[in-house]
């Protein structure tokens, strides 16, 4: 008979866990509220949902400050890790969780955040991403990955429009389909491997000499083809332009920033190891993923009629374009996407909020969408401020200095120009100039053409809460001011990915 094991509750290291702790116990705490007391005030769960969120924001400045000190953090029987990558990333996560939340209080008709449930799967979805960042486990990052992308196919759904159902349905099945690829490719290299962490599969594999490369590769394959369709990556991308129609415009915002800075985080875990490896079929199919999803995107971008779509192929030419950091594999490449998107957040959610801003529930005689370029026309006149704001965000967009975003592509290309990717940032560099155009053209309905009067003299007008305008507010002072942090910035965020050795 064996010996009982005594594990000290200190090797544990539970604060590994904290950072996910606090959301989940937060989405039940709502639920126990609304069981116990239904029909309250959608504020309530606004700010118990931002408490927590705060709440969990320490915990990861304690997290960092321990890393700082220490270096990287395994935990839970080191199936939780603390690192540079882990904290940025939930850094990310949890910030813009932060400027999302206090949107629900907006207007009645977006009757989603009536539901407390709303709130509760808003929290399991942010513990989810959490969970794929914080951990090398792939078992645990396809966990994490279910939880959020379950919760989140159910509050694209809960919209409660006949395109909300249908993105739910198309959401739910090509993520269906990617989970199998993931599941499959995770399958062969535990084959191969013997083991489900990737750093430990990294090893092995380099022992070995890559000897069963072809297994290798079909697993690689597997696992890159999902991390495509969680990324949008062309030819992996068709759901996400009418997705994010069907969501509301700022959960289409949400969804264009943080499922993506979990998804290139576990990417970069998982890829560079390979990269450096130098598998070169991997290289080659990773280039032709960046530039193909930038210039492809743009392409599409270029003859949208609706601004909403217009912006959700414009977050695919993104998504490829910091995809390059994985490809480039370099510290500053690395340090380049966390501060990439860092900005991006900022303006992207900003834009799309100004989206709901200007939303109508009935749209006015000829209109064919609810964000045609036609209902901005002539904004300066009837909105000055509201579109002041949104031609701010498409410059910043669109890489125009000293706005937040050229600050992000001038590091990114540099990175690419550094690690002699030169041909390859030359496309980046033309990509930028191309998106310039749709994001001008916005520009020039709004501060060039007259309003659109309808049959009966109706005009659209921005109307907005004062918990929308205070986040725009912040998401315009970052895209104007960045330029103040960005060495700070850059400094803090270098430091973090070189000391977890990326």
């Amino acid at each position: 008979m064996l010996a009982p094991v005594n594990i000290p509750f200190e090797s544990l290291n539970i604060m590994t866990l904290t950072p996910m702790l606090i959301p989940i116990i937060g989405a039940l705490l709502i639920l126990v509220i609304d069981v116990v007391k239904g029909g309250l005030d959608k504020s309530l769960y606004v700010v118990l949902s931002l408490l927590f969120l705060v709440m969990d924001f320490f915990s990861l400045l304690n997290g960092a400050g321990l890393f700082s000190q220490n270096g990287t953090i395994l935990g839970m029987f080191d199936v939780m890790l603390i690192d540079g990558l882990a904290l940025l990333g939930q850094f990310i996560i949890v910030g813009a969780s932060m400027l999302f939340i206090p949107l629900s209080l907006t207007h009645k008709r977006f009757h989603e955040f009536s539901y407390p449930e709303f709130f509760a799967l808003f929290l399991f979805m942010i513990a989810g991403f959490q969970f794929m960042v914080a951990t090398d486990n792939i078992i645990l990052v396809f966990i994490g990955l279910e939880t959020a992308s379950l919760a989140l196919y159910t509050i694209i759904a809960m919209h409660n429009r006949d395109k909300s159902f249908e993105a739910a349905i198309k959401y739910f099945t090509m993520g269906a389909l990617a989970a199998g690829f993931f599941a499959f490719g995770a399958m062969i290299l535990y084959a191969l491997t013997g083991s489900v962490e990737i750093n430990k599969i990294a090893l092995v594999l380099a022992s070995n000499g890559y000897s069963d490369i072809g297994y290798v590769l079909i697993g690689v394959a597997f696992m890159l083809a999902a991390f495509a369709f969680k990324l949008s990556l062309i030819p992996f991308h068709t759901w996400a332009p009418d997705v994010y129609e069907g969501a509301s415009a700022a959960m289409a915002g949400y969804m264009s920033i943080v499922p993506k800075i979990a998804g290139f985080v576990v990417a970069m875990r998982f890829f560079e190891f390979l990269i450096h490896s130098h598998i070169v079929w991997l290289e080659v199919v990773l280039y032709a993923f960046v530039v193909i999803t930038m210039t492809a995107s743009n392409m599409w971008a270029l003859v949208q009629t609706d601004v909403k779509r217009m912006l959700a192929y414009s977050s695919i030419s993104h998504a490829g374009f910091v995809m390059a950091a994985v490809l480039i594999g370099t510290t500053q490449a690395n340090s380049a996407l966390f501060l990439y998107w860092i900005l991006f957040s900022f303006t992207n959610l900003g834009s799309f909020s100004m989206l709901w801003i200007s939303r109508q529930k009935n749209l006015i005689d000829g209109q064919s969408s609810d964000h045609s370029y036609d209902k901005f026309a002539g904004m300066i006149k009837t909105s000055p401020v509201a579109a002041l704001i949104m031609g701010l965000f498409m410059l910043s967009l669109a890489g125009v200095p000293p706005f937040a975003l050229f600050w992000g592509k001038l590091y990114m290309i540099s990175s690419a120009v550094s690690s002699g990717y030169t041909i390859l940032a030359l496309i980046m560099a033309l990509n930028s100039a191309i998106a310039g155009y749709y994001y001008l053209k916005l520009i020039v309905y709004m501060f060039m053409k007259e309003p659109v009067v309808g049959v009966n003299g109706e005009i659209y007008v921005a109307n907005a809460t004062l918990a929308l305008r205070t986040i725009i507010g912040i998401a315009a002072v970052a895209t104007i001011f960045a330029f103040v942090a960005i060495n700070p910035l850059l400094e803090f965020i270098t430091a973090f990915v070189y000391k977890s050795g990326y």
